[in-house]
């Protein structure tokens, strides 16, 4: 196996704080790894150094010779004057770039949406285009060289659900097997899982190799951390020990054991803290009554009055109390918009947005403009604004405490709103967006600039809060962790139920390609919809789209007595599947440590767990024929 590059005791300092000291670190051909760690930690600087575009202030960086290399920084570097296709192809004639089936995958992939948006397609000058589409051409740019090395630092921002899932199809599928080398810096987990073999932490000046991907990080980290507490605690029980027998008769009395005492305490005084963890306090919530939010037969329109277009159609979407709703959807399709609709910011076009006595809704926007009203306001007395003190769990904590749990050190809570970094800012308005205790919480893409720790805090927080939440996110991951229930706008200007998740998303777009608009409705939160223009009879509506249903008379009485038969065996099925999941999560935590058997349990979990799904989509095909 060829080696592709060496870092030897690399030391980066930044003012007063040292990112990086003294890390060693090596990449071979087939090499598949992703970086995590907390904002700021140097993950950004830790590719730039092995990509020799920053220069450490001790140790070296070296290549294989004649080793093509290829770094995706944050920032592109394209000329505005160029257009897409040269920006991408350089001066590439069509057939040959064409004949290249790799290089044909990437325009398809990442550039097919230039099109769909208006913006002119491979012709649209470069300068012309939003921050989403100028990441997608300098991906796309970067992807169709053939690099043996590829180093890609938040390659998943701006990307949609399809984008992410089309990126980690083609870097899996880039390389034969064992060739190439990847290392990616990035916050989606469900990337991580689907790309990477291995993980790098960057944390405290150090960067800590785990094997696999995000899952197994995380528990070998867990195993880790379990094991050096374990260590820690035996060594203070040596301590206290040594401390008990220096304090007992007269030898304590001479200089030595003295001494020894007085180190003895100093050590166990000095004994270093465990790692911050991040913690989002649950904090109260206003009682919500069973009226939520109600979308009736909702129509919105952008554009000027000549040439209306609608983003939303005759849609009837309900939410009721406790709803954990997840919203999928391609850029422009109106997921925002739907937001806003909910929240009171907008009024629809035709139709009403009912909203209960008792709802106190609050949103988390995706550039956070609910800052700029603070922005000069120092952090601490940012968050004393909307509340001073907070009770949780039953005793009150103060402002400063609570930034601090959510990882903010000492010395921040006196930093200008303003001076804040992207991460800090969401972590900030998420806190005090839950301090003013709404019932109703809508996040939209909340995972933008939040780090893999401070994800897992919000998500924590969000497990037993009992309002209602809707989440409109590209990380898969974050979706399947905390809603119950996704939903999809495809673009066609309705709402669909997703049963399947995002697998079935993926589909519906695979399927509405080129299909005219429609009048779907669907389902929401289990309180059931109707279509337009029909009265709901009060029973629950079905789940999934209901267009325009054609004229049938139904399936005969054998045909319902089979379904039903079918239906039986399908449900003892799906509790040996739903068994099986509980039996391999919990031998995947006692087998932590062995890093062989939690990959080949891994392998087995997701392989039930799709079964599972499959067996679930089934049973409500045949529910619906059975009434």
């Amino acid at each position: 196996m060829a080696h592709l590059l060496n870092a030897e005791s690399l030391t980066v300092a930044h003012a007063a704080r040292t990112l990086l000291d003294g890390v060693g670190l090596g990449l071979d051909d087939g090499d598949r790894v992703g970086v995590v760690g907390r904002n700021g930690d140097g993950k950004s600087t830790l590719l730039r150094l092995l990509a020799r575009r920053q220069e450490p202030d001790a140790g070296r960086v070296t290549h294989a010779r004649d080793l093509r290399l290829g770094l995706l920084s944050q920032d592109d570097d394209l000329d505005d004057r160029h257009d897409v296709r040269r920006a991408v192809l350089g001066e590439t004639p069509d057939h040959v770039w064409a004949a290249d089936p790799v290089v044909r995958d990437v325009v398809t992939g990442l550039l097919g949406g230039l099109d769909a948006a208006g913006v002119g397609g491979l012709t649209a000058p470069v300068g012309t285009l939003s921050g989403g589409q100028r990441r997608r051409v300098a991906l796309a740019a970067l992807l169709t060289v053939g690099h043996d090395l590829l180093l890609l630092d938040e390659p998943t921002n701006h990307l949609d659900v399809e984008g992410v899932d089309w990126l980690a199809t083609h870097l899996r599928s880039r390389w034969p097997s064992g060739r190439g080398g990847l290392v990616v810096v990035t916050h989606d987990r469900w990337f991580l899982d689907a790309v990477c073999t291995r993980v790098w932490e960057v944390h405290d000046g150090m960067v800590e190799g785990y094997d696999g991907g995000y899952a197994a990080y995380v528990l070998t980290r867990a195993e880790r951390a379990r094991t050096a507490a374990v260590t820690e605690a035996r060594r203070a029980n040596l301590l206290r020990k040594e401390l008990a027998w220096l304090r007992r008769g007269a030898p304590a009395r001479t200089s030595k054991p003295r001494f020894r005492l007085d180190a003895a305490a100093r050590l166990v005084a000095d004994e270093p803290p465990p790692r911050d963890s991040l913690a989002l306090e649950r904090m109260a919530t206003a009682r919500l009554g069973k009226d939520v939010l109600d979308l009736e037969d909702v129509r919105y329109e952008v554009g000027p009055a000549t040439a209306r277009i609608p983003i939303l159609d005759g849609v009837t979407w309900r939410l009721g109390p406790g709803d954990r709703v997840g919203v999928v959807g391609v850029n422009g399709s109106g997921k925002t918009t739907l937001l806003r609709l909910l929240l009171g910011e907008l009024e629809p076009t035709a139709g009403r947005v009912r909203r209960g006595l008792t709802v106190r809704s609050a949103m988390l926007s995706q550039d956070v403009a609910e800052l700029d009203e603070v922005a000069e306001l120092r952090v601490q007395d940012a968050v004393e604004r909307v509340a001073g003190v907070v009770r949780v769990g039953g005793r009150e904590l103060g402002a400063g405490q609570l930034l601090e749990r959510l990882g903010f050190r000492r010395e921040r809570l006196q930093t200008v709103v303003a001076d804040l970094s992207g991460g800090e800012r969401r972590r900030l308005q998420l806190l005090r967006l839950l301090m003013g205790e709404p019932n109703v919480v809508l996040l939209d893409e909340p995972t933008n600039d939040l780090d893999t720790e401070t994800l897992a805090a919000v998500e924590d927080a969000f497990d037993g809060w009992p309002g209602t939440l809707v989440v409109v996110s590209h990380d898969r991951y974050l979706l399947e962790r905390v809603c119950d229930r996704l939903f999809a706008l495809p673009g066609d200007g309705t709402i669909r139920d997703l049963p399947g998740g995002v697998d079935e998303y993926l589909r519906l777009r695979r399927s509405l390609s080129g299909a005219p608009r429609g009048g779907d409705v669907t389902t929401a939160g289990g309180r059931g919809a109707t279509a337009p223009g029909r009265a709901e009879d009060g029973a629950e509506g079905r789940h999934g789209a209901s267009g325009p249903e054609p004229v049938a008379t139904g399936p005969s009485a054998g045909a319902v007595r089979a379904a039903r038969k079918e239906l039986t065996r399908l449900e003892r099925r799906i509790a040996r599947a739903v068994d099986e999941e509980q039996r391999l999560h919990a031998e995947l935590a006692a087998r932590a440590t062995d890093h062989e058997a939690v990959l080949a349990l891994d392998a087995r979990l997701r392989e039930v767990v799709g079964e599972r799904s499959a067996l679930e989509e089934e049973w409500l095909v045949l529910a619906e024929l059975t009434g």
